[in-house]
Formats: C-alpha cells, sequence, structure tokens
C-alpha cells in the first residue's frame, strides 16, 4: 500500500477526541505540578521535585491510586493500570523521596503495603489544592457550562 504524502490524508491523526483529550490532560498535569512547585504545604524536597520536572505522570499514578488507608503493590499497580514491576519502581522512588513507605500488612504477615508517609499526605493534600485550582482556572478559560458538559461526557464514557 503506498504511503500518501499528502498532509491533508494524515490531518485525521491531529483532529480527533483522543487527541484532544491526551493534549488537555498533559495541559491540566503540567499545571497542577506549577501550582504544586509553589505550594505552602509541600514539603521543601518535594516541591523542589515538582519544580525541576522531576515527578512526572507517572508518579502521579501513586497520588491519583494510593488510597489515605494504604495498599499493597499488586493492588496499586492494579488501580493504575501498570505492571508489578513498573509500580514497584515508581514505589522506591517515591520512597526514597519520603512520599511513601512500606510497612507490614495487619491482615497478612507475609505481605507489604504502602501507605502514604506524613510528607506524603501533605503532598497529597498539596495535589487536590492544586487540581482543584487547575480545574478553576480551565471553567475560567473555556466557560464552567463548557467544563460541566466535558466532565459529565467524560464521566459517562469513562465509566462503562
Amino acid at each position: 500500500m503506498p504511503i500518501d504524502t499528502d498532509a491533508e490524508a494524515f490531518n485525521w491523526r491531529e483532529n480527533h477526541l483522543g487527541h484532544w483529550m491526551r493534549l488537555a490532560l498533559e495541559r491540566f498535569d503540567a499545571r497542577v505540578m506549577e501550582i504544586m512547585a509553589q505550594h505552602p504545604g509541600v514539603p521543601l524536597g518535594l516541591s523542589n521535585l515538582a519544580a525541576r520536572g522531576q515527578v512526572g505522570a507517572a508518579h502521579i499514578h501513586i497520588t491519583r491510586h494510593l488510597s489515605q488507608r494504604g495498599a499493597r503493590l499488586t493492588t496499586l499497580a492494579a488501580r493504575a493500570g501498570m505492571t508489578k514491576q513498573a509500580m514497584a519502581g515508581l514505589v522506591s522512588q517515591c520512597e526514597a523521596w519520603g512520599m511513601v513507605q512500606r510497612e507490614n500488612d495487619p491482615t497478612d504477615a507475609r505481605a507489604r503495603r504502602i501507605v502514604f508517609t506524613q510528607s506524603g499526605m501533605a503532598w497529597l493534600q498539596a495535589y487536590r489544592d492544586a487540581a482543584a485550582q487547575a480545574q478553576r482556572e480551565m471553567q475560567d478559560a473555556i466557560g464552567i457550562e463548557v467544563c460541566t458538559v466535558i466532565a459529565l461526557g467524560l464521566e459517562a464514557y469513562g465509566g462503562e
């Protein structure tokens, strides 16, 4: 099959919902990290990591998916849609940063749980604040009605 070099033939790659959702998520997450880097509640070390772009989308999986009560590595990986090995690497990095720690699982002596540290809980609260601020900024940029329709549509589509 010959490759069509006409630019219009490739326009579909950048003109579909998946493309726009990816760009919007990247912009939203970047704004959240900007806010977190300056958030007074974020421990200094984590703030510096956020400011230097060291905390990436993969690390946000832990922020988004780790329960405040903690979780086993396999559960955390499943919630984030990652392999256990990939999540183990992220947990180790976040553990080195002081965001999480591993502790014995009280329900199974063989298992370990990943839990937020005190610094990690401060990070989580700052993430909540930053996501809310980024959402308000998005509403200001495109209107609350449009944001409401987007949220309802994405919730309906993602909940299937």
